[in-house]
């Protein structure tokens, strides 16, 4: 599933994200089943607000590595 957010357009972290699901512009999202609760929260409930679909069964590790950043990665949003 992660091959899906590998080749094509989308942002990585918080901030980011935040903008492209309040923008319209997400169309799927991807948050860290290892990242700080407090820190996804809002995204998730923006998520759902929004209709965006959200993923939740990656590490940060496995999101990073599927954005071919160096770090780890607590969102990833798949742009429509």
């Amino acid at each position: 599933m992660l091959e899906e957010i590998a080749g094509k357009s989308r942002v990585v972290g918080v901030k980011q994200s935040r903008k492209a699901i309040a923008q319209g512009q997400a169309a799927k999202v991807f948050l860290a089943c290892d990242a700080d609760p407090e820190l996804l929260d809002s995204l998730e409930k923006s998520c759902e607000e929004n209709g965006v679909p959200v993923e939740g069964s990656y590490t940060m590790a496995q999101l990073g590595t599927a954005c071919r950043i160096s770090v780890g990665a607590a969102v990833a949003v798949l742009l429509k």
